[in-house]
């Protein structure tokens, strides 16, 4: 397994506070999108950062070896919309709870 880690810089430091219906539809279908994939087993976390000089998402993804996370990033929603959001994919290694 690899595992990734992803920021997903949203299209204005103002979102979410003057998100359009359009773009709330869209995130409804982005968050559907990594629920979706979680229970695939291929993300351990994922969810907004309200950091307060731009809010961001993060997404924690735990892939094997023959799934490119690019794959799954292009897939999403927001990215497929061209709408002004962007991710950034880091390979990672991850700490994660010994098995027991």
């Amino acid at each position: 397994m690899r595992h990734f880690f992803c920021k997903l810089h949203v299209p204005r430091a103002t979102f979410p506070v003057d998100i359009t219906p359009e773009e709330r539809a869209l995130m409804r279908a982005h968050a559907d999108y990594w629920r979706e994939q979680m229970s695939k087993g291929h993300v351990v976390v994922f969810g907004p950062v309200m950091d307060p000089a731009s809010p961001y998402g993060i997404l924690v993804m735990q892939l094997p070896d023959d799934l490119a996370p690019e794959r799954l990033v292009d897939a999403d929603p927001v990215m497929k919309a061209e709408c002004g959001f962007r991710f950034d994919v880091h390979p990672m290694q991850a700490v994660l709870p010994q098995p027991g």
